[in-house]
C-alpha cells in the first residue's frame, strides 16, 4: 500500500471520517467514468427508431452522437480545471444533476433539432465522471497502487459499454427509443444518489487551485505543450481508435454485414468488454512486478497480433461468427493493459494540477473520437476488411507515439 494512503477512511488527503474500502471507491468512480460510454452505447440500436420517429435521415442521426463526442471533448477541458478549484464531490454532483436533466431532454425531443440540442447538453456534463475519476485516483495512490486501482476502475468500467447496447436493443424493442433515454434519467438519479451518500472528498481546501485567467493560461500552456504528455496521449487516443472504430460502426457492423438483429449487440460488445476486463486485470496483478514501459510494450504486442489476424481473416474469410468478432477480444486486452500504464504517465508531470491535466488527457481523447465519429468510422464502415485495416492504421501511429513517449522518458533530466 502507498504510504500516502493506509486505507481511505485513515487518509489524510480525502480529510474524510467515514471509511471508504478501496473496492467501493473503485466501483463508484467505475460507475462515474462508465456515465458517458454508456450514453452512447445505448442508444446505438435505436438509430433506425429515432430516424423513422422524428423523419430524420441516418446521417442526421449518426450527427447526434457526433455533436454529443465534441461538446463531450470541448467540456472536458474544464471539467478538471472547475474540480482543482471547487473539490472534486461538489463538481461531480452538480454534473449529474444537469446529466440527468439533459436526458430527460432526449426522451421528450420532438425533432431531430431538439435531439441534437440535448444531446449537446448530454455531452458538457457526461465527461465530468471520467475527468474526475482519474483525479481522484491520482489523488489517493501514487506508483504501483494507484496502477491497481485504474486497473480496478477500467475493468468494472468495461461492463458498462458491454451491457449498455444490450439494455438499450431490449428497451427499444419492448417500448421505444425515448425509454431509452428514460432509462438513462433513472440511472443518472441513482448514481448521483451513491455518489451523495459514499463519495469522499479528496482534494482538501489548501491544495486547490485558482480559476484565474492568467493562472490557467499558464497551465493549460504548460501541460498542452509538454511533448511527454502529448505523445501518452496520442498512444491512448488512437489505441482506443482502433477498437472504437468498431462500436461507431456498431449497427453498420452487425445488423448489415453480419445481418444481425437489434437485439444482438452483445456479439460485438460482449468479446470487447471481455477482452477490457482481461486486461485490466492483467495490469493490475502485473503492477509493482514490470516496468510501465514493460507492461506497455507487452499490450501493444497483444494489439499487434490481433490487428495481423482480424486483416488475415477479412482476406481470407467472408464476414462471418464468430471470426469477425474474435480478434476484438485480443485487441482490447492489449489495449486495456496499456491502457493504466499510460495514464499514469500522462499525469505524473503535473501533481497539483492533476484535474486540470485529466481534463486535456480526456479532450484529446475525446477530440479524436468525435473526428473517428464524423469521418473516419464513416469512410471505414463499407466493408469488415477496411474497419480492419483501420483498428491496424490506428494502432500502429499509437504504437508510433508511445515509442516516442518512452524515448523522452529516458532521455537524460
Amino acid at each position: 500500500m502507498s504510504p500516502r494512503l493506509s486505507s481511505i477512511g485513515a487518509s489524510p488527503v480525502a480529510d474524510r471520517e467515514q471509511p471508504v474500502s478501496s473496492r467501493g471507491i473503485a466501483l463508484l468512480l467505475a460507475a462515474l467514468a462508465a456515465v458517458g460510454p454508456f450514453s452512447i452505447d445505448a442508444y446505438l440500436p435505436s438509430f433506425p427508431d429515432i430516424a423513422a420517429s422524428l423523419g430524420a435521415s441516418q446521417l442526421e442521426v449518426q450527427q447526434t452522437l457526433s455533436i454529443y463526442l465534441l461538446s463531450f471533448a470541448v467540456m472536458t477541458l474544464w471539467h478538471g480545471a472547475i474540480a482543482d478549484r471547487f473539490g472534486r464531490r461538489r463538481v461531480i454532483l452538480a454534473a449529474l444533476a444537469l446529466f440527468g436533466l439533459a436526458s430527460a431532454g432526449c426522451s421528450l425531443a420532438s425533432s431531430i433539432e431538439q435531439l441534437w440540442f440535448w444531446r449537446c447538453m448530454q455531452g458538457i456534463t457526461a465527461g465530468a465522471g471520467i475527468v474526475i475519476s482519474r483525479a481522484i485516483v491520482r489523488d489517493l495512490y501514487d506508483g504501483a497502487d494507484a496502477q491497481r486501482l485504474m486497473s480496478k476502475i477500467t475493468m468494472m468500467f468495461a461492463l458498462a459499454p458491454a451491457i449498455a447496447p444490450v439494455i438499450g436493443g431490449w428497451l427499444q424493442t419492448l417500448f421505444g427509443w425515448r425509454m431509452v433515454f428514460a432509462f438513462l434519467v433513472l440511472m443518472t438519479a441513482v448514481l448521483a444518489f451513491a455518489c451523495w451518500k459514499l463519495l469522499p472528498e479528496t482534494l482538501p481546501p489548501h491544495k486547490r487551485q485558482s480559476l484565474r485567467p492568467g493562472y490557467l493560461g499558464r497551465t493549460y500552456w504548460q501541460v498542452l505543450t509538454s511533448p511527454a504528455f502529448l505523445f501518452a496521449c496520442a498512444a491512448l487516443s488512437l489505441n482506443f481508435a482502433g477498437f472504437f472504430i468498431y462500436v461507431l460502426s456498431a449497427p453498420v457492423f452487425l445488423m448489415t454485414h453480419l445481418g444481425l438483429p437489434e437485439t444482438a449487440f452483445l456479439w460485438l460488445f460482449g468479446p470487447a468488454m471481455g477482452g477490457l476486463l482481461c486486461g485490466s486485470w492483467l495490469s493490475g496483478r502485473l503492477a509493482g512486478k514490470i516496468s510501465l514501459s514493460v507492461t506497455i510494450a507487452r499490450g501493444y504486442a497483444l494489439m499487434i497480433t490481433a490487428a495481423a489476424v482480424n486483416v488475415g481473416l477479412n482476406l481470407a474469410l467472408p464476414p462471418s461468427l464468430p471470426w469477425s468478432v474474435l480478434p476484438i477480444f485480443m485487441y482490447t486486452t492489449g489495449m486495456a493493459l496499456a491502457m493504466p500504464c499510460l495514464t499514469i504517465l500522462a499525469l505524473d508531470p503535473f501533481p497539483a494540477q492533476r484535474g486540470l491535466a485529466a481534463s486535456c488527457q480526456t479532450f484529446f481523447q475525446s477530440g479524436f473520437n468525435s473526428l473517428a465519429a464524423a469521418l473516419i468510422a464513416p469512410a471505414l464502415w463499407a466493408s469488415t476488411l477496411s474497419l480492419a485495416l483501420g483498428m491496424g492504421g490506428l494502432m500502429l501511429l499509437g504504437g508510433l507515439a508511445a515509442l516516442a513517449h518512452q524515448k523522452l522518458r529516458l532521455l537524460p533530466g
